[in-house]
């Protein structure tokens, strides 16, 4: 098993034990892959300072990071992440992360907390 999978592994494992603090550390990680693993154990941790954690990933580089950012946005309803998601819909270079963004702003907007 490489080295990258050990550590997607752990960090779906913090995730799932809803351990925010370990995973920030591997926001800024080169490894995209590493990185569209932290949006995603992100979105097992429905919580304020999940959302704020997500939001340098609503920004990243790569399109799949920022994608599965947005995804984990709608997991854990992030109302705080509302306004950059809204960004992404008529900002960003890629169609997909667009229609995504669409797609959890409008559940964001819909759902009544």
């Amino acid at each position: 098993m490489a080295l990258t999978d050990i550590v997607k592994e752990k960090i779906l494992k913090m995730g799932s034990k809803q351990k925010l603090d370990p995973i920030v550390k591997y926001v800024n990680n080169p490894s995209e892959d590493i990185r569209v693993t932290v949006a995603l154990a992100l979105g097992m941790i429905p919580t304020y300072d999940s959302g704020m954690t997500l939001i340098p990933l609503l920004r990243d580089k790569s399109a799949l990071v920022r994608a599965t950012a947005c995804e984990s946005v709608g997991q854990i309803h992030a109302k705080n992440c509302e306004e950059y998601v809204k960004k992404l819909i008529y900002e960003d270079p890629d169609p997909n992360v667009k229609q995504i963004a669409k797609r959890i702003y409008d559940q964001l907007k819909d759902k009544v907390a």
